[in-house]
């Protein structure tokens, strides 16, 4: 029987190999894009299927369009609190201010888990605060232990990065007032620290000796959406 899929992480898609397979520039858990837009997941469901056209396989193309600005918001009944980082200290490195940032945010990933039943934190099975250094280790350069020695180099960073933004986005939503994922995901790369860390470990990544880890930099660490776009 003929088969075609939707896949969010090209790496794994590519690894894997299936028969026929289609990869979307969009946000994890959404592999349709914005919800409420059947116009543009109609696009993205025919693009799949025409590569049922192919004859031979395996198939792996990229759906040229980023998803539209979704409207979805998550509500709350009190009023709109942003969330707002304390001034950091000076001489406070970039990953010990990443590792604060996360402690004021652990109270609201905490409700979020609470709210949902569920998180998708925790793939790596390793504290946020080892995996951040693990990530500072290697943007210096130095020889970092692997937190878990059955991963890959590529997976190690690629996993720990997931963790790492799952935490934020999470606890963003569980704010109150209504936060679209659009603007959940560019107040993570416009106004944290985790994301000027993901974006000096890209920049030292670049040129790095494993080609799936070079691959990775720059092809799946940052979202194209945020690439253009210089932090506040």
């Amino acid at each position: 029987m003929p088969t075609v899929q939707i896949s969010l992480v090209r790496e794994h898609t590519a690894a894997l190999q299936p028969p026929r397979a289609l990869w979307v520039p969009f946000m994890l858990g959404r592999p349709l894009g914005a919800p409420d837009d059947p116009a543009f997941q109609k696009r993205v469901l025919l693009a799949a299927l025409q590569l049922l056209e192919r004859a031979q396989g395996p198939v792996l193309e990229d759906f040229p369009e980023d998803a539209p600005q979704s409207t979805e918001v998550v509500e709350d009944d009190a009023a709109a609190c942003p969330v707002s980082f304390t001034v950091q200290r000076s001489d406070a490195t970039l990953p010990e201010t990443v590792i604060d940032e996360i402690g004021q945010l652990q109270m609201w990933h905490e409700l979020a888990v609470r709210r949902r039943g569920r998180t998708a934190v925790g793939v790596t099975g390793t504290p946020l605060s080892e995996l951040v250094r693990f990530l500072g280790a290697t943007i210096e350069g130095r020889d970092a232990a692997r937190y878990r020695v059955d991963l890959s180099a590529c997976d190690a960073l690629r996993l720990a990065c997931e963790d790492l933004k799952s935490f934020y986005f999470e606890a963003r939503a569980a704010q109150p007032g209504g936060h679209a994922s659009d603007a959940i995901r560019d107040w993570f790369w416009q106004e944290t620290a985790a994301a000027r860390l993901l974006r000096e470990l890209q920049a030292a990544l670049e040129n790095n000796d494993d080609p799936l880890v070079q691959d990775f930099a720059a092809n799946y660490l940052i979202p194209r959406q945020a690439r253009d776009r210089d932090p506040a």
